[in-house]
This record gives C-alpha cells, sequence and structure tokens, in this order.
C-alpha cells in the first residue's frame, strides 16, 4: 500500500511525503526533494517497530541539511579529485565544493537539492524523475534519470536507478541514507558488526581521493569479510575517525552480489546489502552533528552509509569498470537493502 501527503514546499514546488507499507507492517517514507528516504520502521526480534533511518521530521530539516540525509546523489557520487575529469578529449572542471580540492556528490546543487517528478506510484513503488540538463555543474549532456523504490512482501527494499544521457557523461548514482539498527537517535553505531565481501579496497590520501591501485583487505583495518565490530578499529587508533572507504566488490559492474550484512545486537535487526554495482562505500558518521527526528540528537557515529557505486574518481582511473556511458547508452543498476531479525 502507498500513501501520500503534502510535506511542503521548497523553491516554490510542491513536496509530497510517500508512505509505503507491506502486510508485515514495514513502511518506508519518501520524499521527492531529493528522492529521499526519509524513513524505514521495521522490527527488531520481539516485533518492536523503529525508524531506523536518521533525518529530520519536517521539510525544512533536509532543505538546509548538508550531510545528504537520505537522498540521492550525481550526477556523480563520492569524489572527483581536483575536480577534472576528460570525456571524449575533452577536460571538464567541477566544482571543488569539498575543501576547495574535490568535487563531492555532484557539486554545490546536486541532485539531493532538486525536487524530482513523480513519475509513476504503485501499489508497493514509487518512482522518481529528474531532467538534468547539459552542463549543469559542467557535466555535459542532458541525463534523464529516474529511481524507483520498491517494498516487497519479504521486507526488502529495492532501489532501481535508470538514466540516459544525449551525450557522453559521467553517471555514478547512489543512495546516501544514514542507518542506525537500535534506532534513529539511539546512541553511536560503534557495535554494530560488519562484514562487507570485498577483497579489495581503495587506498586514499588525506581529502580522500584514490591513490594508485586497489589493494587487499588482508591484514588491514579494512579486512571486513569477516564479521567486525565497527568499532574496533577506532578504539585501538587505527582509524581514529572509522571508516570513509571503498570496497571493492567485483571487477566489473552488473553483476549482483552480496555486498555486506550489518547487525545489531540489542534489538537483533539485520540489514543484508545487494548489488550489480561493483563497489560500495562504507561511511561510518565522522562528520556527522546533527539534530534528528523528535528532537534527537545524532552526533558522530550515529549512523553508517553503504553506498553502492562506482569507484571514488572512476574517471581518472579508467583500468576499472567505467562509469562513462555513451549518448543513447542506458546506465541501469539495482540495490537492495533487506532487513530480517536474530
Amino acid at each position: 500500500m502507498v500513501t501520500s501527503k503534502e510535506f511542503g514546499f521548497y523553491n516554490g514546488y510542491k513536496c509530497q511525503l510517500f508512505t509505503l507499507t507491506n502486510e508485515n507492517g514495514m513502511t518506508v517514507r519518501l520524499t521527492n526533494l531529493g528522492a529521499t528516504i526519509v524513513g524505514i520502521d521495521v522490527p527488531d526480534r520481539n516485533g518492536n517497530f523503529a525508524d531506523i533511518v536518521l533525518g529530520y521530521d519536517d521539510l525544512d530539516g533536509y532543505v538546509n541539511g548538508t550531510t545528504f540525509q537520505g537522498a540521492v546523489v550525481g550526477r556523480f557520487a563520492n569524489r572527483i579529485g581536483k575536480g577534472k575529469m576528460t570525456i571524449g578529449g575533452k577536460e571538464y572542471q567541477l566544482a571543488l565544493n569539498e575543501n576547495g580540492v574535490a568535487h563531492l556528490h555532484g557539486g554545490v546543487f546536486g541532485y539531493h537539492k532538486r525536487v524530482w517528478t513523480i513519475d509513476a506510484v504503485t501499489d508497493n513503488s514509487v518512482t522518481f524523475g529528474y531532467v538534468s540538463p547539459d552542463g549543469e555543474e559542467n557535466y555535459p549532456g542532458t541525463l534523464k534519470i529516474a529511481v524507483t523504490y520498491t517494498l516487497s512482501e519479504n521486507n526488502a527494499l529495492t532501489l532501481n536507478y535508470k538514466a540516459v544521457s544525449d551525450a557522453e557523461t559521467a553517471i555514478n548514482l547512489t543512495n546516501h541514507a544514514y542507518y542506525n539498527l537500535a534506532g534513529q537517535g539511539n546512541g553511536t553505531i560503534c557495535d554494530h558488526v560488519v562484514q562487507i565481501f570485498a577483497d579489495k579496497y581503495t587506498p586514499v590520501d588525506e581529502e580522500l581521493i584514490p591513490v594508485g591501485e586497489d589493494m587487499p583487505v588482508e591484514g588491514t583495518p579494512f579486512d571486513l569479510r569477516q564479521p567486525t565490530r565497527i568499532g574496533d578499529s577506532i578504539d585501538s587508533g587505527a582509524l581514529p575517525t572509522g571508516f570513509d572507504n571503498n570496497f571493492v566488490l567485483s571487477d566489473k559492474a552488473g553483476e549482483e552480489k552480496t555486498a555486506a550484512i550489518v547487525y545489531e545486537e540489542t534489538s537483533g535487526r539485520v540489514m543484508t546489502v545487494k548489488t550489480n554495482l561493483p563497489d560500495i562505500q562504507l561511511y561510518v558518521g565522522g562528520m556527522l552533528n546533527i539534530v534528528g527526528k523528535g528532537g534527537k540528537e545524532c552526533p558522530k557515529l550515529s549512523g553508517f552509509c553503504l553506498e553502492s557505486q562506482f569507484s571514488p574518481d572512476a574517471p581518472n582511473r579508467p583500468w576499472l569498470p567505467s562509469c562513462i556511458f555513451k549518448a543513447g547508452e542506458e546506465y541501469n543498476f539495482t540495490t537492495t537493502f533487506e532487513f530480517s531479525v536474530r
């Protein structure tokens, strides 16, 4: 079942709040500002529901927020070093909107701040659309995008990203929801146990821009192939601010695999992430500091993101799966978040 109501106005455009509910009582709330996940209510092992997505009570929070809460980001999610990329022999200079040295999540006014159209609503899905014009944030090509959220009866939320451009361009879309499986506003995620099925990770410099080749995780703090407490690397001093790193799932795009499993012991909630994108970013909110829903404070380390994607700085790493799509070539990828309990 899908219901909707008015959520407010931004720049003269009406924003709606959609609620998807399945037969198990799981609910997903979405808004067309940024094609954003506003909330997800799932049960714990005792059948008690909680909202596990960080965010805000009203539209103004999303309008004024700076941490991409729940939104679809693009045209290129993650970072491009020095904001430079070459497509079709032409160099493009993108906005340096992160510390003046990198292009982050699509630039100064990315997709997370756009009011998307409502293209389709079914009994268990909502599709949002956005047309990114040629030259927006200096990306080449007019890009037509559709993102569909589908809630299944087995407590899975599937995100399908489709896009096509009229000129060769870089495309890398992801969702930037922050999760806390104990419930949003209920402490840090340091005791969450994470497992990421990746044999390699992407080394980065102090500005989080990739340097050199991807490296084996074995023998490093990035070896999460076995269930690992998120806070271990923080407590040991190996990663003082925690993870904000890319993990390599596959050497090609289009192959679906289980990317990650996260478990929270007190609630028993489990989140399993599956995707056919080649990489996934684990970010544990080391720079978070918001007042969230219900007035609950969400300081650093109070939520984690698992962002399926192409590699950061992919336009400048041509030996990896390519994020460059030719005119008329469809970008079509899917990520599913499955929720269960132990």
